[in-house]
């Protein structure tokens, strides 16, 4: 098989060749988009699931949508070692610089330029004397208005502007949020009450979040009110139907089969994670004779492929952790895949639950397990737990 023609795309947020299994969502946020347009009232947009099933494949997917309508679209990845204010700024200037040129009223866009200078140059982690906002906008900062040093009043105020801008055209605001459980608590409570506002005034501006299974939660112990605030869609592995497709396709489009067998055994390997999917295609493309791919191809690229995601889906992970969190992760998953109680990794190292407090808080900062709910722990990486098993303690 010619290497120069593989479709498949294993990649960190890499749009795969064909988008299988995600109508539902797409439709969702079609909806979402329609009902801005007209003026309706709409909820922000929340996608939540492991890694590896897509949640930025879809987050990029929807930012084109918007695009394709002529909205104006900003897009950050949240760290948990900084405030959003900088990169909500950013975000909001690109969404901005897609609008200005459409608009009839330069000093309209002036005026809110100059609201977001001010905004950014309010970020309290700015040395003293500096700003973090890089050079673009020639305006002079505005005064009294989102520059408070308060997050949560200053982003409602920035939102309601960059919404009445959006208003005089007729179209929308979308911003996008990659890692949202990364956000800081502060920063979380501040965009709940600038989403809030909005979904009070109506204004046509959403914010689209992408992130962990707990990111739920997390909206919810910062604002009471954010389980009616944000749709939430929650994004899993793919049905069988949907990782066939997904192989089918792209393949079908250079002239290339599968053997139902072959099917079989990649849907086998793959459990219908999308990433998993993609990375078993790709080396058993690579390895396979001709049309059609066959189980024995399935089987002979199996090992190279699960070497491949040891080393970069699996392995750069494991590295990051400390040996006092690799040995609780190591006992999670002795114990089994599904979530398990805190209690019984605790028992499994014979150690106290609170003596074992840093090493899975620190985890759950990583991003390499979650609080599935209260005394229960998951992996947010699918298989984790088997690759753990395959390594020595």
């Amino acid at each position: 098989m010619d290497p120069v023609r593989n479709p498949y795309a294993p990649g960190a947020g890499q749009r795969p060749p064909e988008l299988a299994g995600r109508d539902r969502e797409l439709q969702q946020f079609e909806v979402v988009l329609e009902r801005v347009a007209r003026g309706r009232p709409e909820r922000s947009m929340v996608l939540t699931g492991l890694r590896g099933v897509g949640k930025t494949v879809l987050l990029n997917t929807f930012k084109s949508m918007a695009m394709q309508r002529l909205w104006g679209t900003g897009k950050i990845e949240a760290r948990p070692d900084q405030s959003i204010r900088r990169a909500v700024a950013a975000a909001m200037h690109m969404a901005i610089r897609e609008l200005a040129p459409r608009h009839r009223a330069p000093e309209r866009i002036e005026d809110f330029l100059g609201v977001l200078k001010a905004f950014a140059m309010r970020d309290p982690s700015a040395a003293k004397g500096t700003s973090h906002w890089s050079p673009g906008i020639d305006v002079p900062a505005s005064r009294g208005r989102a520059d408070s040093g308060d997050l949560e009043i200053d982003l409602t105020e920035l939102f309601v502007d960059a919404a009445s801008v959006a208003t005089d055209l007729g179209v929308g605001i979308a911003l996008f949020i990659d890692e949202m459980q990364d956000v800081q608590a502060a920063d979380v409570s501040a965009l709940c009450a600038a989403c809030h506002e909005l979904s009070q005034s109506g204004g046509p501006l959403i914010v689209v979040g992408a992130g962990l299974p707990h990111l739920p939660s997390v909206l919810s112990a910062s604002k009471s009110y954010s389980e009616r605030l944000f749709r939430y869609a929650r994004i899993d592995r793919l049905d069988r139907a949907a990782a066939d497709h997904a192989l089918i396709a792209p393949a079908e489009r250079e002239g290339v089969e599968f053997t139902q067998e072959a099917l079989d055994a990649l849907y086998t390997a793959a459990d219908g994670y999308p990433y998993f999917v993609q990375a078993y295609g790709k080396v058993t493309w690579d390895l396979a004779l001709g049309s059609p791919i066959t189980a024995d191809d399935v089987r002979l690229a199996a090992p190279e492929a699960e070497a491949e995601l040891a080393v970069g889906f699996f392995g750069s992970r494991y590295e990051r952790a400390t040996p006092a969190e690799r040995d609780y992760m190591h006992a999670m998953a002795s114990i089994g895949d599904e979530p398990v109680a805190t209690a019984e990794v605790a028992e499994a190292l014979t150690r106290k639950p609170s003596s074992l407090s840093p090493a899975r808080d620190s985890l759950i900062k990583k991003g390499l397990i979650y609080s599935a709910e209260r005394g229960l722990i998951a992996f947010t990486v699918p298989h984790f737990g088997k690759f753990l098993r395959a390594q020595p303690v």
